[in-house]
């Protein structure tokens, strides 16, 4: 998609229309927190420089054109004319500085993910095929220090140190994901919001969980992971729709 006349002097406009599209959907699917919550991408080569959504503005109103650009290292971030959320400066800043590998970052506070959250046991048994996506592809946060400023931030960027999990369930906070693009980083948001909806209702009814084992578990986890083009046909669609209903992400 070619930028607009008023907006050709922005860089990285197609990965500014692929983020302002998950913004627009994680608001209508009511993944949402009103004006809290943060998506990142990095666009330089050390992941150090990225793209996130401005201080406080609506998930469902944001577009591409409004996307702010943000350096990593650059400690006065926080003094200058558009500055970000303090708490996205945190979490995100210190994500990108530690961890090159996490391309694009999306925190939310959904609501089963976040349920998922505050139980004593966090973790996601493999229950169905969306449980199985995760298994032993996630990290428990056990220790909420309070609001994500920047030492909270840095701390919760240690524990992605193992690049196979993409998925921080933040005990007694939410939840983070992680991806090499904004298509990967959706799709994964989308589908274990679903799998942590599924265990949450499973729980509701009292009855014994039927367990998969961990071989099919692992093994339905990889097929998943090689699945040809889900994530980004997933993301195109859903763009599709916006475009078909006039909506104005990609001004």
């Amino acid at each position: 998609m070619n930028a607009p006349k008023q907006t050709a002097n922005l860089t990285h406009w197609n990965e500014r229309v692929d983020l302002a599209a998950a913004f627009r959907w994680t608001a209508r699917l009511n993944m949402h927190e009103g004006v809290a919550n943060h998506f990142s991408l990095s666009i330089n080569d050390d992941g150090t420089r990225f793209l996130m959504n401005p201080n406080q503005m609506h998930f469902s109103r944001i577009k591409a054109s409004d996307l702010i650009e943000v350096d990593a290292n650059d400690p006065d971030t926080l003094d200058k004319p558009g500055a970000p959320d303090p708490t996205a400066w945190g979490l995100h800043g210190g994500l990108h500085r530690h961890c090159p590998h996490a391309r694009c970052a999306m925190h939310v506070h959904s609501i089963h993910a976040t349920v998922l959250a505050t139980l004593a046991d966090s973790n996601l048994p493999p229950i169905d095929q969306n449980c199985a996506t995760f298994f032993n592809r996630y990290v428990i946060d056990d220790h909420y220090g309070g609001l994500a400023f920047e030492d909270e931030g840095e701390r919760c960027a240690q524990l992605f140190d193992d690049p196979k999990k993409k998925v921080m369930i933040m005990g007694n906070h939410g939840i983070m994901i992680i991806g090499d693009t904004v298509a990967e980083t959706f799709n994964r948001l989308y589908y274990f919001e679903r799998a942590a909806e599924t265990y949450i209702r499973a729980l509701q009814t009292g009855q014994p969980l039927r367990v998969l084992s961990d071989e099919v578990a692992e093994k339905t986890a990889q097929e998943l992971e090689s699945y040809p083009e889900q994530d980004e046909r997933h993301l195109a669609e859903l763009k599709a729709i916006l475009d078909e209903e006039g909506d104005k992400y990609a001004s």
